[in-house]
């Protein structure tokens, strides 16, 4: 960065959502000086990306959440954005209060099963606590059926035959092949030969079709999951591991005209939704043509204020352009197996990289805090 830049009185910026984007927008809009409010519902960053580790090992969930304003202040506004003015160029929080806005960051992310998402507004001790309520639900059931198999269902099971080797462990996927789609054959064929080797018992191509009336991340004892394909599985608690939405309450009444087919905003080369030149939707809520990553979202950050900053000091706009596919997967604190741009990564590096903290201690140097022990 090049320093701080003068600004009048008329800049702010109001990002909406504190996920991985979020964050990454307010640190480097403060970094440049640039007036801004970080606007969220909760009142610490949740850094998601662990949070399956978090519900299988006790004393983890801590290390996942991340106080907002101890980092930034004053420039942190618990709330939950309702709608979006744009004649006024207000944003509306569920309180009744608006804040005004000279430039719009959206980042409102995704929704879907816990672990990893909330279905409700939390403080952050009692996030943490509802992670070790899980913990407990895991360790007293010697039967656990995970159901979906992309990279939070495969991550899953590894957490919880890592930590407990002698649980019965079931995936159940309705695709032939586990992991996402984007990733290389081998990545994906070398995924499952891990999960076998650990014992995990593969459901491939079935989908559940009871999920209504089973009850989730519970123990419950003699369960009975049933499939399309009439595969009855007994077991004592159920994750569910699908589902990921893009979150768009916030902004998809004042833009319903520029919402893609799964509720993203259509944006230009700058990240800028289609006909706004002071509003940026980054991470899920950007209708961008590459996997939904917590990576991705730090680069569209970066995008994002560069251009607010490139607009306020008459400079070109920088342009994003999806690139190579970088994809780690975690099986467990010991092992893991991915691929940067179309190259194969093996396990060790994974492991090394990625598997032993799952970038935990990088967010809290990013958030200028100290990692609890």
């Amino acid at each position: 960065m090049g320093g701080q830049i003068s600004v009048d009185k008329s800049v702010q910026v109001v990002i909406v959502g504190g996920g991985f984007g979020g964050i990454e927008a307010a640190r480097k809009l403060k970094c440049w000086g640039v007036p801004f409010v970080l606007v969220d519902m909760r009142d610490a960053f949740h850094h998601n990306v662990a949070a399956l580790r978090a519900a299988v090992q006790s004393g983890f969930a801590k290390k996942t959440f991340i106080s907002f304003s101890k980092t930034f202040g004053g420039s942190f506004r618990q709330g939950l954005v309702v709608g979006i003015d744009l004649e006024k160029r207000h944003v509306l929080l569920n309180d009744g209060e608006h804040l005004c806005y000279s430039h719009l960051i959206l980042a409102t992310g995704s929704d879907g099963p816990f672990p990893g998402k909330f279905d409700k507004p939390m403080d952050m001790q009692s996030a943490i606590q509802t992670y070790e309520d899980m913990v407990q639900e895991v360790e007293k059931s010697p039967r656990i059926v995970i159901v979906g198999g992309g990279s939070a269902g495969v991550e899953m099971a590894a957490e919880v035959k890592t930590k407990y080797p002698n649980k019965e462990v079931t995936l159940i996927h309705s695709k032939v092949a586990l992991a996402d789609a984007e990733v290389l054959p081998r990545v994906r064929q070398e995924v499952k030969e891990s999960l076998l080797k650990e014992g995990v018992h593969l459901l491939l191509s079935q989908k559940v079709e009871n999920l209504q009336s089973l009850t989730l991340n519970q123990f419950k004892e003699n369960m009975i999951v049933k499939t399309d394909k009439g595969t009855e599985i007994v077991t004592d608690m159920v994750i569910l591991c699908t589902g990921i939405k893009v979150n768009s309450a916030a902004y998809s009444g004042a833009f319903s005209d520029k919402l893609a087919s799964n509720g993203a905003l259509q944006v230009n080369e700058y990240l800028q939704v289609k006909g706004y030149d002071n509003i940026y939707a980054i991470g899920d809520c950007a209708d961008v043509n590459e996997p939904k990553m917590a990576y991705h979202a730090g680069l569209h950050a970066d995008v994002a204020v560069t251009n607010i900053v490139n607009s306020l000091t008459q400079k070109p706009l920088k342009t994003y352009t999806p690139g190579s596919l970088t994809f780690l997967i975690s099986l467990g604190r010991c092992d893991g197996v991915g691929q940067i741009s179309d190259y194969y990564v093996g396990h060790l590096l994974v492991t090394v990289v990625k598997s032993r903290d799952l970038f935990v201690s990088q967010s809290w140097r990013k958030m200028g805090q100290c990692m609890p022990c």
